[in-house]
């Protein structure tokens, strides 16, 4: 157990380095910074599988945005797999998902504070490193969710699904939406979220595929999961594109603002609209039509299975190992992957047919 000098010491070198990590983090990312930080997930230390689960350990969430409806679905998952366990959870947070600079602020406050563990989306994966790796220097257990890190930055990444999964079925529930023919556009977050370029890569590979020939992916736009800016977005592509056949938009926000856009537009049900998004955003879109059908996990039980990795590496019951094993509650038993990642599970398509059958 840490002893109160060293938490003390360890506090104030995190004060120190606060103001040079976020004057660092404003100048982005570079190849080079991605290169240092690559490599296997941080598990250091041996586990105990049999060690008892600790209570009373505090439990920080780093949502991209507070006060967003996936991440307030999510968190609330965090918070019931935390408490349930006797430990306490905390939420902060940017009210903006492109403040990665605001990020960089937060873990160096939860760092000060002396939280037992941290579960973070990440709104970049290198710009978080530093103050990442600092604050495991000081004991601190990361967890990441939803959006990663480089693997070194963290002990655990809990993933939606299989990133490659997520990608190749977002294009291919699309594309039977268009008869696999036809332009497309994809409506993403933000230039440097992690989660979100992994799956448009896997979308563009899954294009080369013989079978979507008559398929062409002609802009990729961003709206930065700004309701108002991916609203604008969608409308500046079908200016641009008057042709477009289909959006995919595996961003919540981004679907829901499409889907309003679309709903009020000429091209409802004309231009086909997927991607991910939340039973409860787009239910009444999937009723007049505007939407076929969209795919997402649930957000709820996503931070419920960050809460419990949290607690488990706080508890020294893993470490991030490929191969650990440890228990989720009601979730069920979580194998460890390669470089530290778990994944929830496969994602859920929803349509006219089950939509109502899901409340979040």
């Amino acid at each position: 157990m840490r002893t109160s000098s060293i938490r003390r010491t360890c506090a104030a070198l995190a004060a120190a380095t606060s103001l040079a990590l976020a004057v660092t983090a404003c100048g982005g990312t570079t190849k080079s910074d991605v290169k240092e930080e690559s490599g296997s997930a941080a598990s250091a230390g041996e586990a105990d599988p049999s060690a008892p689960t600790k209570k009373g350990l505090t439990v920080g969430f780093l949502p991209k945005q507070v006060n967003n409806p996936y991440f307030t679905t999510a968190d609330k998952g965090g918070q019931k797999a935390v408490e349930a366990l006797g430990s306490t959870f905390k939420e902060v947070g940017p009210t903006s998902a492109t403040d990665t600079s605001g990020q960089v602020s937060y873990v160096n406050t939860l760092t000060q504070q002396q939280v037992d563990a941290i579960a973070v989306s990440a709104q970049d994966p290198g710009a978080l490193c530093t103050a990442l790796k600092q604050a495991m220097k000081n004991g601190v257990k990361i967890v990441t969710y939803d959006s990663d890190t480089k693997p070194g930055c963290r002990n655990v990444f809990v993933s939606q699904a299989g990133a490659e999964d997520l990608g190749r079925t977002q294009i291919q529930l699309l594309a039977e939406q268009i008869g696999h023919k036809g332009e497309i556009a994809i409506l993403s977050a933000a230039q440097t979220a992690t989660n979100q370029n992994l799956w448009i890569d896997y979308m563009k590979d899954e294009l080369k595929d013989p079978k979507y020939k008559d398929v062409k992916l002609v802009k990729v736009a961003y709206g930065n999961d700004d309701a108002q800016q991916s609203f604008q977005q969608t409308q500046g592509l079908l200016q641009e594109y008057p042709k477009l056949a289909g959006i995919v938009s595996p961003t919540t926000v981004g679907i829901k603002a499409a889907a309003q856009y679309l709903s009020g537009s000429k091209y409802r049900g004309k231009v086909k609209l997927s991607g991910l998004g939340t039973p409860n955003d787009l239910r009444s879109y999937v009723k007049n039509g505007t939407v076929e059908a969209f795919e997402l996990w649930d957000p709820a039980k996503l931070g419920e299975l960050a809460g419990h990795a949290s607690v488990a590496l706080a508890s020294g019951q893993i470490t991030g190992k490929e191969g650990q094993t440890f228990e989720a509650g009601e979730l069920g038993t979580y194998t460890i992957g390669k470089d530290g990642v778990v994944d929830l599970g496969k994602p859920t398509v929803f349509d006219k047919d089950n939509i109502d059958d899901f409340d979040f």
